[in-house]
């Protein structure tokens, strides 16, 4: 990532880490609590969790792995919390500005201080008591690993020996502060279960460099498929060492496809298999098809679900993407919809074009998931 667009992103993760940080300590500490001393503590508190935001996840890239694991976890805990606890106190506010409203179109005075203090301290206890429940249930269902997605997927004119083909999708693991080697190998023993006739890898595999993450990422070398591992790059691995980590997974024998295709045979059928780079790198899917007969089945890997009208103007049939997380804490899969023309599962986006968005075999940042659940993909092929 070059240094000013890592700066831009320091700068702006700063300040808004700074404004919510306030915010909180406002709504929890200085509205409900009349104790001077407790007010001063409590500025302390917050400021310190947002340092630990801050700089949290930025250090632990850097720091040994066991005492990354634990900033980690504290850092991306927080943030979770965070994600969780603010939206309410939003919410609780704006309940209460109509309230406001009414009262002084009645002319009415302003509410008696011992009622605001009990209103304030009301709204803080409910506020931190489901965020925390939420929390609660977020972190064991992250914990908990992915399930075992199994989509059917009927393709119009598929050759009738491509007819029962499966593919086993991961996606969006981020193998780094939180998830490391035991993770990545149970993967590859429930993906090498499911006899796959082909595995594909959509990006985001990793948070951090070769150097610190290789021996995580090494029980990749296991994957067994009849057709082998093809991968695509994420928007991660450009913030992690791109070129290090292509030449790290083909070294495992993992099929790295940037903007270019190969052509399989699967019981005497011929199918195409393209992979672009991530949307906002060197995304292009022209290049990749350039080889790519039309007649033949075409299945695209790609990261971001933006990929999808590339891969319909270039008539493959199933694109398989990730990105999204699924939206990884209810209720963010709305604001993912502002962003992204698909969320999370299966869609036909044209006469002849199928997308498959997973919601994320890891997750990222906060150990969280709160209603969508991790997976891995089971893809059959239907002849519609």
């Amino acid at each position: 990532m070059p240094i000013w667009r890592m700066l831009l992103f320091l700068g702006v993760l700063g300040g808004l880490t700074a404004g919510l940080h306030v915010y909180l300590y406002r709504r929890l500490v200085r509205d409900p609590m009349r104790s001077a001393r407790a007010r001063r503590v409590g500025r302390w508190v917050f400021g310190s969790l947002g340092l630990l935001l801050l700089a949290g996840i930025v250090i632990n890239r850097f720091l040994p792995r066991l005492l990354g694991e634990v900033v980690g976890y504290a850092a991306f805990g927080w943030m979770g919390l965070v994600t969780l606890i603010v939206p309410l106190l939003w919410a609780v506010d704006l309940v209460q500005i109509p309230w406001s409203v009414r009262r002084r179109a009645r002319g009415e005075g302003p509410v008696d201080p011992t009622r605001r203090l009990a209103m304030a301290r009301g709204a803080a206890a409910l506020t931190s008591l489901t965020a925390g429940a939420a929390a609660a249930v977020a972190v064991d269902t992250a914990l908990a690993g992915p399930l075992v997605e199994r989509v059917t997927v009927p393709i119009k004119g598929l050759d009738p020996r491509l007819d029962g083909f499966t593919v086993v999708q991961l996606s969006d693991i981020h193998v780094g502060p939180t998830l490391g080697r035991d993770f990545v190998e149970s993967l590859v023993a429930t993906a090498n279960g499911l006899a796959p006739d082909l595995v594909a890898i959509t990006g985001d595999l990793v948070d951090g460099t070769v150097g610190r993450l290789g021996d995580h990422t090494a029980p990749l070398a296991g994957l067994r498929s009849r057709h082998g591992t093809f991968f695509c790059t994420g928007n991660h691995e450009y913030y992690s060492g791109v070129d290090a980590w292509v030449g790290e997974l083909r070294r495992l024998g993992v099929q790295v496809l940037r903007n270019e295709g190969r052509v399989l045979t699967h019981d005497g059928a011929a199918f195409d298999v393209v992979g672009v780079d991530d949307w906002r790198a060197e995304h292009d899917m022209a290049k990749a098809c350039a080889q790519r007969d039309p007649a033949r089945f075409g299945l695209c890997l790609a990261h971001q679900p933006k990929s999808i009208q590339a891969a319909a103007d270039h008539d493959l049939d199933l694109m398989v993407c990730g990105h999204t997380h699924g939206g990884q804490i209810w209720p963010a899969s709305w604001v993912v919809r502002l962003v992204q023309p698909y969320v999370q599962g299966l869609a036909q986006h044209s006469d002849r074009t199928w997308i498959y968005v997973n919601r994320g075999t890891g997750y990222w940042g906060p150990p969280m998931r709160l209603k969508i659940p991790a997976e891995i993909t089971h893809l059959t092929l239907r002849r519609a």
